[in-house]
Order: C-alpha cells, then sequence, then structure tokens
C-alpha cells in the first residue's frame, strides 16, 4: 500500500470532495491532550496535522511514518517552509509499518488520522495490537476517520461517499480493505476507552480521542 500515486493531488482531491473538513476532523481532539513527550504519528500524509502538533506542542519529538515516499517528501517540505525551526524534532520513517518493529512502552501520544480505514479487518486486529503495544500507560490516541451515520439520507450518502472512495484508493494505493470497519471494539481490546468524539459532516467524519484504561491498584 503507497499513496505515491496521489500524493501530488491529495490535497486538491481531499478539497474537492469535503472542503476543509478532514483537516478539523485531524485537529478536533489535539486541545485536549496533555503536551506529550513522543509521539507516533502513523499515515501523516502532507504534514497539515504534523504543523498544527507542532505548532501547539513545539517540544515532542515526533516519529513520522509513510509507506509512502512523496507524502513524507510534502510534509518534510511544509514543516521546513512553516515550521523550520522544529525540523529537528522529527524523524521521517519511509516504512510499510507492517513490517516495521514498533519500540514498546515508547510513546505517549499516537495518532492515526485515515489510516486504520485502509485495512480489511483481519489485518486491522493485528496492526491494533502492534500500536497498543507502543503506547505508555497515559498515552493518548488520537484518530480521525470515515464513519456510517445510523439512519436517514446521511447513511445512505456515507455508504455512497465509501464506496466510490474505496474502489478509488485500491486502485490507485493498493489499499487492502474494500469496506469500512470500526476499529472501537479492538482499541477497547487493548484496554483504551472513548474520552471525547467530535462529528463532521452530519455523522460521516469522526475525531476520537482514546486514552488508555487505567489498572486499579
Amino acid at each position: 500500500m503507497s499513496f505515491d500515486a496521489v500524493a501530488p493531488w491529495y490535497r486538491t482531491l481531499e478539497w474537492i470532495a469535503f472542503g476543509d473538513d478532514l483537516q478539523r476532523c485531524r485537529v478536533a481532539c489535539l486541545g485536549d491532550i496533555a503536551a506529550p513527550q513522543r509521539a507516533l504519528v502513523v499515515g501523516e500524509g502532507n504534514g497539515r496535522f504534523l504543523c498544527e502538533l507542532l505548532r501547539l506542542h513545539p517540544e515532542v519529538e515526533v516519529d513520522c511514518i509513510d509507506a509512502s515516499q512523496r507524502m513524507l517528501e510534502l510534509a518534510q517540505e511544509r514543516l521546513e517552509r512553516d515550521w523550520p525551526e522544529h525540523i529537528h524534532r522529527v524523524r521521517f520513517l519511509h516504512r510499510d509499518f507492517s513490517a516495521w518493529t514498533a519500540p514498546e512502552n515508547h510513546y505517549d501520544l499516537l495518532v492515526t488520522h485515515f489510516f486504520l480505514d485502509c485495512f480489511a479487518e483481519r489485518e486491522l486486529v493485528g496492526i491494533v495490537k502492534k500500536l497498543a503495544r507502543a503506547l505508555t500507560q497515559e498515552a493518548n490516541w488520537l484518530l480521525a476517520d470515515f464513519t456510517i451515520p445510523e439512519n436517514g439520507i446521511a447513511r445512505l450518502r456515507a455508504r455512497a461517499w465509501l464506496a466510490v472512495m474505496y474502489g478509488f484508493f485500491r486502485l490507485t494505493a493498493g489499499i487492502e480493505a474494500s469496506e469500512l470497519i470500526d476499529p472501537a471494539p479492538f482499541l477497547r481490546a487493548e484496554g483504551f476507552d472513548l474520552a471525547r468524539q467530535h462529528l463532521f459532516r452530519k455523522g460521516m467524519l469522526k475525531s476520537e480521542m482514546w486514552r488508555r484504561r487505567r489498572i486499579p491498584l
């Protein structure tokens, strides 16, 4: 899976389809977290969220992982242009996440915006487990993604949009998924609880903050 082919056009495609709602979704919970020390950002894309993270939390050290070399280059170029004083705080890692060995109990912030929806259920279970192992007991998990409203025209519209998008990105980026899988049960199974949620586009987009469940003494 790689978004190299669509990377130069991704921002334009995003704007045509959703205006600025995807970015609003990415940053909606960012102000709710305590200042992180070490962040893992998976599938960042072209760097718009990364710049906001460093603007609000300039002391954080970030590992930014993406399977798309071109997306990483765009993110680095954006950071060098907008916040050059923070560039030394970010490691840009060109990795297939499934083949990357994550350090255990290392990050106190995880960001997976529009990443988990790229995987079929059989892969998603293992990916969530791997991500959870990399996090400290006090970690926050920020997740922005698509969702399907429960009723009405909004539900039909969301299903139609998702069918088109999955077809497009399976063709252009080689994503494995063909339908949207809710990752919430897998996060709960790894000891995380939903702490905050914002919905956009009549419930088609969600921004969530998950926190690790505290173990009683």
